[in-house]
C-alpha cells in the first residue's frame, strides 16, 4: 500500500529534486506545499501558499522583522496544510526545510506524523560566517542580538526534531549537539553519470571575440552572486598579480550582481561595481570576463574547459559548484575554510589557500597553470572522491530512501 509523503519547501523542490521523484517513481503518494516560486514536478501535486496577508504585513521592531516572516509563512503553511486535511489527506511524513519557519506549526496540526528536516545550517554566534571576515568589523552586540533572534526560529525547529538531514559533516557540527544523535549526514548527490569530464569542451565569448578550449590557461570562478560570502572580493584582489605571473591567462567570472547572503556594500551598488572601482587601472579587463548567470550545462563546459577552478567561501553552507566541478575533472584551489575541508584534501583532490591572502592565491593559480600536466592526479582524484562520497545514484539517493523508510517503519 502506497504511503502519502508530503514535501514542505518554499522553493520547491530545492533539495528535493531527485528524493521526490524517486519516491514517487516506486509508487508512493508525494505531494508539495510550495511558495509563489516553487515548481512544479511531474505527476507530484503542488499545492502553493501565499506568505502576503490580506492587510499586509504588520509593521515589527526590526530586530523580529525576519522572524515576522517566518511566522508569516508558518502561517501560510499552516493554512493550507488545514485544506488539505479537511479533504482527506493523511501524510505518513513531512519531509521539509526549516529555515524558512514553514514548519513551525506542522506539529500543531499533525503531532504525530514524523518529520525529516533539511538542515542546511544553523546560525553561529561565533566560529561560523559572523565575524568571519575582518574586512567588514566585528558585530556590535546589537548584530550580536540580531543574529540570536535569527536563530530562534531554527532552535525551535529542533526542539521538534523528528530527524534531521545535513549535507556535509561541517554543516551538521553546526547544530547544538544535544541534537546531533537525530542527525544524518547525506548529501543531495550529484549526478555523475550526467556530469562528467567527457562532453562538450570549448566557450565561446562573443563579445570578446574568443573561443576557449580544453589547454587554454582559463580560471574560472562561480558564485550564484558575486559577493563577499563566496570570496569575490578576495578573488579579484588576487587578479593583477596573477595577471602579471601568467600574461596569458583568461579569467571567466560566472554569477548575478544581486546579494544572496550578507549585506550590500555600505555605499550603495554592488559588489561587481565596487571591486573594479577598487582595482581601477590595475587589471586588464580584456582578460577578464563576467558572463553572468549561464545555463546548467554551459557550466559544465566552462568546468571541462578550465586549467584551474578556483572556490572561496565564508564558513557557510557548502555549494554544488564545488562539487560538480570536482565531477568535471577540474582542479580546484578551494579556500582552506572548514565547508571546503570537508570536501578537498590539500595535494590529493585539490589545492588549498587561505581565504584572506590574494598573493598566495595569485601564486597558486599560476603554478597550477605552468604546469598542467602535474595537476592530472589531482583531477582524476577529485572526480573519483565525487563518486565515491557524493554520487546521486549509488550514494546519495540510495541513503535518502534508506532514511525515508526507516521514518516511515
Amino acid at each position: 500500500m502506497a504511503r502519502t509523503i508530503l514535501f514542505i519547501h518554499q522553493n520547491f523542490p530545492g533539495q528535493y529534486r531527485h528524493l521526490a521523484p524517486a519516491l514517487r517513481a516506486r509508487g508512493e503518494r508525494v505531494l508539495a506545499i510550495g511558495g509563489p516560486t516553487a515548481r512544479e514536478l511531474p505527476s507530484i501535486p503542488l499545492h502553493r501558499y501565499n506568505p502576503m496577508p490580506a492587510a499586509g504585513v504588520p509593521p515589527c521592531h526590526d530586530w523580529v522583522s525576519d522572524l515576522q516572516t517566518k511566522v508569516l509563512r508558518a502561517e501560510a503553511v499552516g493554512r493550507c496544510l488545514e485544506q488539505l486535511l479537511a479533504q482527506g489527506l493523511r501524510p505518513d511524513l513531512i519531509v521539509g526545510h526549516p529555515g524558512w519557519g514553514e514548519l513551525l506549526a506542522v506539529k500543531d496540526l499533525l503531532p504525530s506524523v514524523p518529520v525529516l528536516h533539511q538542515v542546511e545550517f544553523v546560525y553561529q554566534l561565533e566560529g561560523g560566517d559572523v565575524g568571519f571576515d575582518p574586512e567588514f568589523g566585528q558585530p556590535d552586540w546589537r548584530n550580536r542580538s540580531r543574529i540570536r533572534l535569527r536563530r530562534s526560529t531554527q532552535l525551535l525547529a529542533l526542539q521538534d526534531l523528528d530527524w534531521g538531514l545535513a549535507p556535509t559533516p561541517w554543516q551538521a557540527s553546526t547544530v547544538p549537539v544535544e541534537y546531533q544523535p537525530r542527525l544524518s549526514v547525506i548529501h543531495e548527490g550529484i549526478d555523475t553519470a550526467a556530469i562528467t569530464p567527457q562532453g562538450p569542451a570549448e566557450i565561446n565569448l562573443q563579445r570578446a571575440g574568443l573561443t576557449l578550449r580544453a589547454g587554454d590557461e582559463v580560471v574560472s570562478f562561480v558564485a550564484r552572486n558575486l559577493e563577499p560570502y563566496r570570496g569575490f572580493h578576495r578573488f579579484m584582489r588576487a587578479l593583477p598579480l596573477l595577471q602579471q605571473l601568467r600574461p596569458r591567462a583568461q579569467v571567466l567570472i560566472v554569477g548575478g550582481e544581486e546579494l544572496s547572503y550578507g549585506s550590500a556594500p555600505a555605499g550603495g551598488g554592488t559588489w561587481k561595481a565596487v571591486l573594479l572601482k577598487e582595482l581601477n587601472g590595475q587589471l586588464d579587463l580584456s582578460r577578464v570576463h563576467f558572463v553572468g548567470k549561464i545555463p546548467h550545462g554551459l557550466l559544465h563546459q566552462l568546468f571541462r574547459v578550465c586549467a584551474c577552478h578556483v572556490y572561496l567561501t565564508y564558513p557557510f553552507v557548502l555549494s554544488w559548484s564545488l562539487l560538480e566541478a570536482m565531477a568535471c575533472g577540474a582542479l580546484v584551489i578551494g579556500s582552506a575554510t572548514p565547508p571546503v575541508r570537508d570536501v578537498i584534501d590539500d595535494g590529493v583532490n585539490g589545492r588549498l589557500v587561505d581565504f584572506f591572502d590574494a598573493e598566495a592565491q595569485a601564486h597558486a593559480i599560476a603554478a597550477v597553470l605552468a604546469d598542467p600536466a602535474a595537476q592530472q592526479p589531482l583531477r582524476a582524484q577529485a572526480r573519483r572522491s565525487v563518486v565515491e562520497r557524493f554520487d546521486l545514484q549509488t550514494v546519495c539517493l540510495p541513503q535518502q530512501l534508506d532514511l525515508v523508510d526507516r521514518l516511515l517503519g
